[in-house]
């Protein structure tokens, strides 16, 4: 696989981020990884992030803001993102009190204007899944009255394909009934006990999960363990060498 596009989420080795954010970053580098999505920027600066990046060679695939922050200051955020060369601002998740229809419907006009701001900053916004949004209401998941209640031209979507695979859709057909509007999916495994497991030693068959999102219009694949069982550097480098082996 082309490495270029690959990038790790950081939240795969957040115990390491936590105690050493920019030796985390080097170290991410020197093992090959030629991206990373941010969850979180270890209390550097924008201009700070931006040195360590130029330092490490890293490209910033995207990154992820909460709903908390982006009311607090979404323009901030945005700012940020601009000054480290970052394309794409993804929403990562809503907390379990709000994963209802009433407040996605609500939602739905917000994600547009946030949309609009990152528009015009040459940004792109993004949502990213877990399971709960593959709920049936009305006939149709919960991410599709989302997406259909969101403008395209504002609103993309960051398909991580572990969680819908937990939710029993296939990835693939996801992915092809939504084409165009999945600039980013998160590589994620899954081990015969539905736990998480590195990229590649999972039983999601994720070369033709990888090979169905390029001809989808995908252009970044994120790499991501939510809980290693093994040290989570050691994970990440694992997913990153299964990846140079797969034939997409």
């Amino acid at each position: 696989m082309n490495l270029d596009v690959v990038a790790l989420e950081l939240y795969t080795v957040r115990d390491e981020t936590a105690r050493d954010f920019v030796g985390t970053i080097r170290r991410v580098a020197a093992m090959g990884y030629q991206a990373v999505e941010f969850a979180g920027y270890g209390g550097l600066s924008a201009a700070e992030m931006r040195q360590l990046l130029a330092e490490t060679g890293l490209k910033v695939a995207a990154t992820h803001v909460g709903l908390a922050a982006l009311e607090q200051d979404s323009a901030k955020e945005i700012a940020y993102c601009q000054e480290i060369g970052c394309s794409y601002l993804v929403m990562p998740w809503l907390a379990p009190d709000l994963r209802t229809p009433e407040f996605i419907r609500s939602l739905a006009p917000r994600m547009n204007a946030w949309g609009q701001q990152c528009r015009a900053a040459g940004i792109t916004f993004g949502y990213h899944n877990h399971d709960f949004e593959f709920k049936q209401h009305e006939g149709k998941y919960l991410l599709d009255h989302l997406l259909d209640e969101t403008d395209p031209n504002l609103v993309s979507l960051e398909l991580d394909v572990y969680w819908v695979a937990y939710a029993g859709v296939d990835p693939s057909d996801y992915l092809r009934k939504h084409a165009g509007r999945v600039p980013i999916v998160h590589l994620k495994d899954m081990a015969p006990d539905r736990t998480f497991t590195e990229v590649g030693d999972g039983t999601l068959g994720l070369e033709q999960v990888t090979r169905v999102a390029k001809e989808s219009g995908t252009r970044w694949f994120i790499v991501e363990n939510d809980a290693p069982k093994m040290p989570s550097l050691e994970s990440a480098q694992r997913s990153l060498e299964n990846l140079r082996q797969m034939s997409v």
